[in-house]
């Protein structure tokens, strides 16, 4: 008897994600960073985002490790004295209205909570047009390669 005929076989197909729903996890994972970036800054701790790593170890094997990676902040203080937090996708800014890439925040204490609007906006999708044109600008930016010749 064959081991496949044992075997339960289904014609399934994994479910993928959206495009958008990607795309929106991206810009959460964001959100969710400079919020807590925020309330550490508040509270006076260090903030310590991680990544993996490969490294390689005194016997010479390679092994994955975390190390330190720097967050840049969301927000800053213009020349008056006014603080302002933008949502940015890769290194640019997401213009949120129409010439418009910036939101006023009255102090660094109500950062949290005005990072939290944006993430509920989010996931509402109140933000997939803003991304769709982000990610059609950065593919703008890319030229296709040039086939090789089999010669």
């Amino acid at each position: 008897m064959s081991i496949l005929k044992t075997l339960k076989l289904a014609a399934a197909q994994p479910s993928s994600a959206t495009s958008e729903q990607g795309i929106r996890t991206k810009l959460l994972s964001y959100l969710n960073e400079q919020k807590a970036l925020a309330e550490a800054e508040i509270s006076g701790t260090p903030f310590t985002a991680t990544k993996m790593v490969t490294r390689t170890n005194e016997a010479g094997e390679k092994t994955r490790v975390e190390e330190p990676r720097h967050v840049r902040k969301g927000w800053f203080t213009n020349a008056t004295g006014k603080m302002f937090f933008q949502v940015r996708y890769g290194s640019k800014p997401l213009e949120l209205a129409k010439g418009m890439n910036a939101v006023e925040v009255p102090g660094i204490s109500e950062l949290p909570a005005l990072i939290g609007s944006i993430i509920d906006a989010a996931n509402a999708g109140e933000l997939d047009p803003q991304l769709s044109a982000a990610i059609a600008e950065r593919k703008a930016n890319f030229k296709p390669r040039a086939k090789k010749s089999g010669s």
